[in-house]
């Protein structure tokens, strides 16, 4: 979508005011109020909580999508992750780095993924592949769960 400030333009030609679609989504935490606000100019009532974006279909990320995949994910698989994006080189590289060397694996490759030029779209298909479906991220789950239901 190209981040959350491009809401308003697939809601105006997809929402109530456009094609009439049902719509539903994941948002990260800090972008509450950018959602709610897009959603209530686009014709829906206005948005107060996380609650009332989740009747609506949208469901709140921890930070975002890609931190709720990396901590589902888990730090043994995401040596593998790595193994399968070709960026194991880069990625020690990277861990070696005096600010990052201490940290814990999942906070090395969520930087390392945000950091590069289109990792996190590379990388978001190659974590949903490395998840366990057992372990599957709350909102995720939640918004596939609330789209089914409504089919």
């Amino acid at each position: 979508m190209g981040g959350a400030t491009q809401i308003g333009m697939y809601l105006e030609q997809y929402g109530p005011a456009g094609r009439g679609c049902r719509l539903a989504g994941l948002y990260d935490a800090a972008e509450f109020d950018v959602i709610g606000r897009s959603l209530a100019r686009a014709g829906f009532s206005p948005i107060a909580t996380p609650a009332a974006l989740e009747a609506l279909g949208f469901f709140m990320c921890v930070a975002d999508l890609e931190d709720e995949l990396i901590r589902a994910v888990g730090a043994d698989a995401i040596e593998r992750v790595v193994e399968a994006g070709r960026d194991r080189r880069s990625f020690r590289t990277f861990q070696g780095q005096p600010a990052w060397r201490d940290r814990p694996i999942e906070q090395q490759f969520r930087r390392f993924i945000g950091a590069g030029a289109r990792r996190k779209t590379r990388y978001a298909g190659l974590l949903v592949e490395a998840l366990d479906l057992a372990r599957t991220p709350t909102p995720l789950a939640d918004v596939l769960t609330w789209s089914r239901q409504r089919e």
